[in-house]
């Protein structure tokens, strides 16, 4: 015994854990597992959308290289170099007609903005303005009948304290009901100055609401103004008689170049008018005019769809007779009237139209 109380520091857990706790540990187990397979799981499906995407853009990168070496192919010899070349300024040119349209409709829209804006802003605080005269109307109003009501009470108090001799009940009794009237007022005035007081106190902080951003006439009046502007665009091409925005939209439709450009010679006239036609897109003189006086025409025939919709009917669109171009000496490709710009789509205008 003296030995055992010797050793009596070690203190040794011979006491089997209790069901319950081993249970917990258990559930707590097969929770953590289920947590690592579904996180497994997610993992793995990670993996496969990511290899997913490494295989398309090594789909992407293969196919732009099969261009470029077909491509450099075509450049290596002058029966094909001249056409390519031909090629991409068409593709250019398009390309060049749609980044002004663009840079038009984007020039437009943040003006609109500014001056819907200025407007929305101005319409608000005019309406607040009226709000917070008219709330500090009622303050004061409340604030004059609170202050009434207050001195009623004090006054009726002090003249009830007087009163206290025996022959005074009647006048008390009397009092004291004019008095729990008086308090009642002075309650509904406390009452009705508090809320006065809230509610100058919301639009002392209130703010602007967000702006919704452009009117619906404010988007159909720019979308309009594009269609215009891409109509003239047309109409300034009149002055060539290759029919240069056909073969651009051909090109555009087009992922190769083709060789149906005809002869390098052929090809280098061809050039010289596509430099052309891009400094007759450039050109700024009479620009606005020429906007305006077609957006007028469009004004007038425009229909649209629904009560919402932006874009207007194509088919509502015909140009007028006097849109008629120099007829070109080509024969298949010959184009006798501006397009109907909508309609066939040309510089791409319903990706620029707003919505």
């Amino acid at each position: 015994m003296k030995a055992l109380r010797q050793l009596g520091f070690l203190k040794l857990s011979l006491r089997a854990e209790s069901p319950g706790e081993e249970d917990h540990r258990v559930l707590a187990l097969f929770r953590n597992r289920a947590e690592l397979k579904k996180a497994y799981g997610d993992l793995q499906e990670e993996i496969y959308r990511l290899q997913d995407l490494v295989k398309q853009q090594e789909g992407a990168t293969q196919r732009a290289h099969d261009m470029l070496s077909t491509l450099e192919g075509k450049l290596g010899a002058n029966e094909s170099a001249y056409p390519a070349l031909v090629f991409y300024q068409l593709r250019h040119m398009w390309q060049s007609g749609r980044e002004l349209i663009e840079a038009f409709v984007a020039d437009l829209s943040r003006q609109q903005d500014e001056r819907e804006r200025r407007r929305h802003l101005a319409a608000h605080n005019q309406r607040l303005f009226a709000r917070r005269q008219t709330a500090q109307k009622q303050l004061g109003d409340a604030h004059s009948l609170a202050v009434a009501a207050e001195e009623q009470v004090a006054a009726l108090a002090a003249e009830r304290a007087q009163l206290t001799r025996l022959w005074h009940y009647f006048r008390r009794r009397a009092l004291d009901q004019r008095l729990g009237a008086a308090r009642a007022s002075a309650a509904d005035a406390a009452s009705t100055l508090e809320e006065a007081q809230r509610v100058a106190a919301e639009l002392a902080g209130d703010s602007a609401p967000e702006f919704p951003g452009l009117s619906l006439n404010a988007r159909r009046a720019i979308n309009l103004a594009a269609i215009a502007y891409a109509e003239v665009l047309c109409l300034r091409l009149t002055s060539i008689k290759t029919p240069l925005l056909q073969m651009a939209r051909e090109a555009i439709g087009q992922r190769e170049a083709t060789d149906d450009y005809g002869t390098p010679r052929q090809c280098v006239l061809l050039m010289a008018q596509i430099g052309r036609a891009q400094r007759l897109l450039a050109a700024r003189e009479s620009l606005g005019e020429e906007i305006r006086a077609r957006t007028g025409r469009l004004n007038r025939v425009a229909r649209y769809r629904g009560a919402a919709d932006t874009a207007p009917l194509a088919n509502a669109l015909n140009p007028e007779e006097g849109d008629v171009l120099q007829e070109p000496p080509v024969g298949s490709l010959a184009a006798t009237k501006v397009p109907n710009v909508l309609a066939e789509d040309t510089w791409d205008l319903f990706r620029i139209l707003l919505r």
